[in-house]
């Protein structure tokens, strides 16, 4: 019989492009996942990766047997769900990974309570980028991921993964109080576009909606400093150093000498939502988990 841990760490090594990458992603030596290949290899009596230069691919019967193993894993975890609800316990593990500032609002206090309700539940929670999060549930590498949408910008979700609404976000314009828009009751991009942004790197999905709140205005936002986070957005404003738009989801208060200034035509709201395998929608961990978020 086909060892199923090792056909795990196959199926990563497919995903990743490497043994190293699918040890870091599994949490594994490389040696290890090499070992478990080899055992799989012996196995089934045919060679599953080969040598490339430096590294290593999948031959066809590696191919064929990440494809047509892939569905036995996710029949395997169908079934383990479905023994899971018939006993009612929510028990387990749940890996979890989410975007910083819902890690921050919405994932700790959450499973703070959730893990009060059920002790033998557990946790690992990790924080990645929507598309990431997306991608590393939709493989398997996780169970539940929680993503965000603004507005119109594109999150696209595989048909095998599950979406639930967990909350709604809006972000607001955050400058100094001694800038010219505050005390106003809200700020257009009309009325925005020779500002200086702060904003997040080039390709993440808060840029994208920054890129779209400029549409019909004839000018792109004029970018002064990048920054991943949204407190180093606060200290750069507090310096006077520029504006930033700012999600209220785990923002905390802000205070003096910074003041928030409604964004509107768009109001800039985001969809905040958990993506998990369809597999694992029996599971009562996954519920109580889905359920703790959407309180």
């Amino acid at each position: 019989m086909l060892d199923l841990d090792a056909l795990s760490s196959l199926r990563a090594v497919a995903d990743h492009g490497s043994v190293s990458a699918a040890a870091a992603a599994l949490g594994f030596t490389p040696s290890a996942i090499s070992q478990q290949v080899k055992r799989l290899e012996k196995q089934t009596g045919v060679a599953l990766l080969e040598r490339v230069g430096r590294g290593v691919i999948l031959t066809g019967a590696g191919r064929h047997l990440v494809d047509e193993g892939g569905r036995l894993l996710t029949d395997l975890e169908h079934l383990e769900s479905g023994l899971h609800r018939l006993s009612g316990d929510v028990t387990g593990h749940v890996r979890l990974a989410a975007f910083s500032t819902a890690m921050r609002g919405l994932v700790a206090p959450r499973l703070g309570e959730l893990r009060g309700r059920h002790p033998d539940l557990t946790f690992s929670l990790t924080e990645t980028e929507p598309w990431d999060t997306v991608e590393i549930v939709a493989a398997g590498r996780l169970d539940i991921g929680v993503v965000h949408s603004w507005g119109d910008v594109p999150l696209h979700v595989p048909d095998h993964l599950e979406r639930t609404v967990v909350a709604r976000d809006v972000a607001d314009v955050v400058v100094r109080e001694d800038h010219p828009l505050a005390g106003r009751d809200r700020g257009t991009p009309a009325d925005l576009v020779d500002e200086g942004w702060i904003a997040t790197p080039d390709g993440t999905i808060c840029r994208q909606w920054l890129h779209r709140m400029y549409v019909g205005t004839g000018r792109s936002p004029r970018i002064a400093h990048e920054s991943l986070e949204y407190a180093s957005h606060l200290a750069l404003v507090r310096a006077g150093l520029g504006i930033a738009l700012v999600p209220r989801l785990g923002r905390g208060p802000i205070e003096a000498p910074l003041t928030t200034v409604l964004a509107a035509d768009p109001v800039p709201t985001r969809e905040v939502v958990a993506v998990h395998r369809r597999s694992m929608a029996a599971s009562p961990a996954l519920q109580a988990v889905l359920a703790a978020l959407t309180d």
